[in-house]
């Protein structure tokens, strides 16, 4: 049964924020790939959240969008919480979600 996908504050600004970035960067080609791949994925945690890599803190995955996106999530019971988009060519460090 394909779980609830809630999308924090965090995710949704970071997610818009690769949006901005692509249409002042690339082709509408590019917006399309990534919002096809964004909604492709979200699908897939929903249906399987235990699909994607799991990260060192409890319940929180990353699933790869992109080569240069991340899509960090946190599994509950009745739920999947996207936690943020993270851009794969900054430092690892930046990578901090809760």
């Amino acid at each position: 049964m394909a779980k609830k996908i809630i999308w924090s504050t965090r995710s949704e600004a970071s997610f818009y924020k690769v949006v901005e970035y692509l249409k002042e960067n690339w082709s509408d080609k590019e917006i399309d790939n990534f919002l096809d791949a964004t909604e492709k994925v979200i699908n897939y945690i929903s249906e399987h959240p235990l699909m994607f890599r799991k990260t060192n803190k409890k319940n929180i995955h990353e699933a790869l969008v992109t080569p240069q996106n991340l899509l960090i999530y946190k599994i509950y019971v009745d739920r999947i919480v996207l936690i943020m988009f993270y851009d794969t060519r900054q430092s690892p460090r930046k990578k901090k979600f809760k």
